[in-house]
């Protein structure tokens, strides 16, 4: 994948701002603090909440070949849709977004899957996986409510989002019919040139991939597996919670809200979530009782083993991908 001049600004301006919120999250911590946590660690767990990890990324993968099999009479490899999905998330910590793209790129080379179509797909999975961040949020709420208000009003004015929507909402709305009327008007004028034929192509593929849903045929593994996959998040968190003296006594509902707001710290567009992440978990363990240290150490550990997980796999997967492309040629879809 090329990047333009803006493209390499917008990563290295994404990657300056992640690289300074984690100098000033750790500027104060020694590395004989963060040594003498991790010699402190338990092995085991933390071994077995990368183990879960990895377990959970194969059933992304497996969900992902449902909705891309999905109304078509072809099997896409499991193992195949794993390995894209590696390479997708090694490429995250490169460039912010880049993997969803990166992957379908792979599996397109490797089983000559339409673009459009994967990329449906994985808008789709994304969805789905929006919403099941929203209910974890919502749990965390239930469960602890008292925290999670307290959190809110302090982090946010209700009154002010509330204003700022009413202003933004006649804006949107009139900008949004203009780019309709604009595309219609376009669209129409130009609708017999090659680009204007291949978008539709690519447009119809996206769109059938987005709905690639309802014709899942494994209806109860797609939503199993899409409960599993956060499952596989909050026992990855729960595992290295165990493997820290400092954390071990967390109860569930606290690990709950710490996968929460790991979640949210993920979302931000910096690579892997760094910086972020670090500092919405330990912002959120302060709150129960760890010193500010303690919270950010817990972080650093939890979030540096995924990430090293990541490179070590998405390494592997680029070997295989090379390997696959080099021997035969790409399929047509």
């Amino acid at each position: 994948m090329r990047l333009t001049i803006k493209q390499w600004i917008q990563v290295l301006l994404s990657l300056g701002v992640a690289t300074w919120i984690f100098w000033f999250l750790y500027k104060d911590i020694s590395f004989s603090e963060l040594s003498d946590v991790i010699q402190e660690t338990s092995l085991a767990w933390l071994g077995l909440s990368i183990l879960v990890s990895i377990f959970g990324f194969w059933l992304r993968a497996w969900r992902w070949s449902l909705l891309i099999d999905a109304g078509e009479h072809q099997k896409t490899s499991s193992l195949r849709t794993f390995w894209a999905l590696m390479v997708g998330y090694l490429a995250n910590l490169i460039v912010p977004r880049a993997g969803e793209v990166a992957r379908c790129g792979v599996l397109k080379k490797t089983e000559g899957i339409d673009m459009g179509r994967l990329i449906g797909t994985v808008l789709m999975e994304r969805t789905i996986d929006l919403l099941f961040m929203l209910f974890s949020i919502f749990l965390a709420f239930f469960i602890e409510r008292r925290l999670f208000t307290s959190l809110f009003s302090e982090l946010v004015s209700v009154e002010t989002v509330i204003e700022k929507l009413s202003n933004a909402l006649p804006i949107f709305i009139g900008g949004l019919v203009i780019t309709i009327i604009f595309v219609r008007f376009i669209s129409k004028k130009y609708k017999h040139k090659n680009f204007f034929k291949k978008l539709r192509h690519f447009i119809r593929n996206l769109v059938q991939g987005v709905s690639s849903l309802c014709k899942v045929k494994n209806q109860f593994g797609f939503w199993a597996s899409s409960i599993a996959i956060w499952v596989s998040y909050y026992l990855t968190m729960y595992a290295v919670a165990l493997a820290i003296p400092a954390t071990a006594s967390l109860s569930p509902s606290a690990v709950l809200m710490v996968m929460v707001m790991g979640s949210i710290g993920m979302t931000a567009p910096v690579q892997g979530g760094i910086g972020t992440f670090h500092a919405l978990v330990a912002f959120i363990l302060i709150r129960y009782g760890l010193s500010e240290d303690q919270g950010k150490i817990f972080a650093a550990i939890i979030h540096g083993s995924q990430v090293l997980t990541i490179i070590a796999l998405g390494m592997v997967a680029l070997a295989i991908f090379f390997k696959i492309t080099a021997k035969q040629k790409p399929k047509t879809s």
